[in-house]
C-alpha cells in the first residue's frame, strides 16, 4: 500500500477509541520492525522519525527505505516526523514524502506557537499531509529539546480550544503529565484536561511519553480521546538490548547478521505487544 497520512487512520481510531502506535525508528532494521509487527497483527501503524534521524540518515534515504516497506505492506502505514522545531527541515520532509509532520512549538508564547504552526499546516495542505502541534511543555528530554521538571507545564484547556479553533490540526498534543525518557516515578496524569480537551477541540489527541506508562494508564488515556501513542523510549532500549544480549550470549561470534537479528527480534516484540495493548490489531 502506498503511505497514508494521519486523517482517516486516527479519525477511525478515535471513534473507535483504540489507539494507533506511533514507533520513533532508527534504521531499516527498526522500520522493518514495526511494519512487519503491524502486518502480523492486522493494524494500522505509523512511522516515527525524530529531526535528529531525519538529518542522520537524509530524507530521501529514509523515505526510499519507508516507502518501500510500505508499498509491500497490507495495513495502512503513515510517515510522521516527530517534534521538529525547524520550519526548513519541515518543508524539505514535506517535500520528499513524508505524509505527517509535527511542529514544535510548544516553548514559545502561545501566539508564536499559533503563528508558526498555522505557518506549517499552509504549507502542508497543498501536498496533503498532516499536521500535529503541541500545547503546554512535556518534561524530559526528546530529540535534543530539553525540558526540566520545573519548566513543565500542563496544557491549559481554554488556550487549547482557542488554539484548535484558529488553526486546523490533524492530530494536537495537549501536556498532560506525561514526560519523555524513563519516569523517575509514579506519573501524574491529568485525566481531567484530556478528556476536557478530547471533547472541547474534537481533534484526535497524540499520547506523548508513552513508554514506562502502565497498562491502564494507556487504557484509560485511550478511552478519553488518545487515539495516537507514541513510543520511543522503549525501542531505543530495545535495539541496544538486543545487541547487547545477543553479543553476551555469544560472545565468540562475530556474525553481524545474528546480531541485526537479534535486534529485530527484541524491537519487534516491544511494538507487537504495544500493538496489542492499544487495542488496534485488526483494525488495519
Amino acid at each position: 500500500m502506498a503511505l497514508e497520512n494521519l486523517r482517516a487512520m486516527l479519525s477511525k481510531a478515535a471513534a473507535g477509541r483504540y489507539g494507533v502506535g506511533a514507533f520513533n525508528i532508527l534504521d531499516y532494521n527498526s522500520a522493518r520492525a514495526v511494519v512487519q509487527a503491524a502486518e502480523e497483527l492486522g493494524a494500522p501503524v505509523i512511522i516515527q522519525t525524530s529531526a535528529k534521524t531525519v538529518t542522520f540518515w537524509g530524507c530521501r534515504t529514509l523515505v526510499g527505505w519507508i516507502e518501500d516497506l510500505a508499498g509491500r505492506a497490507k495495513v495502512p502505514v503513515a510517515l510522521h516526523l516527530d517534534h521538529c522545531k525547524d520550519l526548513g527541515l519541515i518543508r524539505e520532509c514535506i517535500e520528499t514524502g513524508w505524509t505527517s509532520v509535527m511542529i514544535d512549538a510548544s516553548a514559545k508564547p502561545f501566539e508564536e506557537n499559533l503563528a508558526l504552526t498555522r505557518q506549517v499546516v499552509e504549507m502542508a495542505r497543498p501536498k496533503d499531509v498532516t499536521v500535529e502541534a503541541e500545547l503546554g511543555a512535556i518534561v524530559g528530554v526528546e530529540d535534543e529539546i530539553h525540558v526540566k521538571e520545573q519548566d513543565s507545564h500542563l496544557a491549559d484547556p481554554r488556550q487549547a480550544l482557542e488554539f484548535c479553533m484558529q488553526v486546523q490540526l490533524d492530530c494536537f498534543a495537549p501536556a498532560i503529565g506525561t514526560a519523555h525518557g524513563i519516569y523517575k516515578g509514579e506519573p501524574k496524569i491529568a485525566y481531567h484536561i484530556l478528556e476536557e480537551v478530547a471533547t472541547s477541540t474534537g481533534v484526535p489527541i497524540a499520547l506523548h511519553g508513552g513508554t514506562g506508562l502502565s497498562d491502564e494508564v494507556f487504557r484509560r488515556c485511550i478511552a478519553l480521546g488518545c487515539a495516537k501513542v507514541n513510543i520511543s523510549t522503549q525501542i531505543k532500549y530495545a535495539f541496544i538490548d538486543g545487541f547487547v544480549g545477543y553479543h553476551n550470549a555469544h560472545h565468540t561470534q562475530y556474525d553481524p547478521l545474528k546480531v541485526i537479528q537479534a535486534q529485530f527480534d527484541e524491537m519487534k516484540k516491544a511494538i507487537a505487544g504495544n500493538i496489542k495493548l492499544f487495542g488496534s490489531a485488526g483494525k488495519g
